[in-house]
């Protein structure tokens, strides 16, 4: 399957017009995935006209790091940025960083006068793998010096970093926000859960090879980069009584997509039960999928992969239909946008 088929060209004006938009002011596409019918809604609460008792709503609660860098490298005093993508264990990172070219292995980089990361080996496209040095400890440093990652076409300064957390955000360790779930607040929640619907958990640590543009000329030939995730016990015991009672089960996000199919494809169409560990799946039109029925996602990059995720649940006729109309109703793009509901 060629990548190119993936580009869609009428997106690219919509990239420079992606503002810091607040959470209540998102509106809502939502696509009937059986008939290619598309409904319009001016807030996305409306969602709650698509849910019905005994339906569960899966949530990714990952909570973002500051997990952006700036510093120098030690024997010539140039500017160097990092990024924190996985975390290794034994103060040793997975990282991008800038300029690649010119942080090569053994270099040491300065972050103010507590904290230096020497580069230990080095991968592509700006990847390395580095060790961090400091006193004190390392998440208190890192609350401290880190900025939030925002995506490269918001331009805006981040203020608030809560604004790009979820309501429901628990467990640390993401390099990018499960945006999906920056449309809920607490009392949509309230009011999803009092018409009956379920709402579980799961954990996925973002990294950011999700959102990448695949370099690659066939869909077929693009590996993953690899991300942690945990489904525990409670929302497998959820899963399985929603399936019991022929309820839907409605993932929040892409990630938390990924999750539940990474755990299907490891039960192999049996009862759910919990589960941890690196996940790498990727999902593209011809995929089967086993525990997800509906999805709620915001409008995705152009050749990425979470627009083929979206195709492989509705057809890329279908979506590039819906995009389509979104781009002629002026929906908002990317992280801070608008949201899709397909069902």
């Amino acid at each position: 399957m060629n990548v190119d088929l993936y580009d869609f060209e009428l997106l690219e004006e919509l990239i420079a017009q992606t503002p810091l938009a607040e959470r209540t002011a998102s509106r809502l596409l939502a696509l009937n995935k059986r008939d290619g019918s598309i409904r319009h809604h001016s807030a996305f609460s409306e969602i709650l006209e698509y849910l019905q008792p005994g339906d569960t709503l899966v949530l990714n609660d990952t909570r973002v790091i500051p997990a952006r860098l700036f510093g120098v490298k030690e024997d010539t005093g140039a500017k160097a940025e990092v990024l924190l993508l996985k975390n290794l264990g034994e103060d040793r990172w997975e990282a991008l960083v800038k300029p690649g070219k010119k942080l090569r292995t053994g270099a040491v980089i300065r972050f103010g006068e507590e904290l230096q990361a020497t580069i230990e080996q080095e991968g592509e496209m700006g990847g390395r793998v580095l060790r961090f040095s400091y006193q004190g400890i390392f998440n208190e440093i890192l609350d401290r010096l880190g900025q939030m990652p925002l995506p490269p076409y918001i331009k805006e300064k981040l203020d608030d970093r809560e604004r790009y957390q979820t309501v429901y955000s628990k467990h640390e360790g993401s390099a990018a926000a499960p945006t999906a779930g920056l449309h809920f607040t607490e009392e949509l929640l309230d009011e999803i859960r009092n018409k009956g619907v379920d709402i579980a958990f799961v954990t996925l640590h973002v990294g950011l090879g999700t959102f990448r543009p695949m370099s690659v000329d066939r869909v077929e030939e693009h590996v993953m980069h690899e991300e942690y995730y945990v489904l525990p016990q409670e929302t497998a015991d959820l899963l399985n009584a929603t399936k019991a009672r022929g309820g839907r089960i409605i993932a929040v996000g892409t990630t938390s997509a990924r999750t539940l199919e990474t755990v299907a494809q490891k039960c192999g169409g049996g009862p759910v039960v919990e589960s941890s560990g690196w996940t790498g799946i990727f999902i593209y039109p011809g995929y089967s999928f086993g525990l997800v029925d509906a999805l709620i996602t915001n409008f995705h990059l152009p050749k990425s992969t979470l627009v083929m995720l979206v195709s492989a649940l509705a057809g890329r006729e279908t979506i590039l239909r819906a995009y389509r109309e979104a781009v002629e109703h002026r929906y908002r793009f990317f992280s801070f946008g608008d949201a899709m509901f397909i069902y």
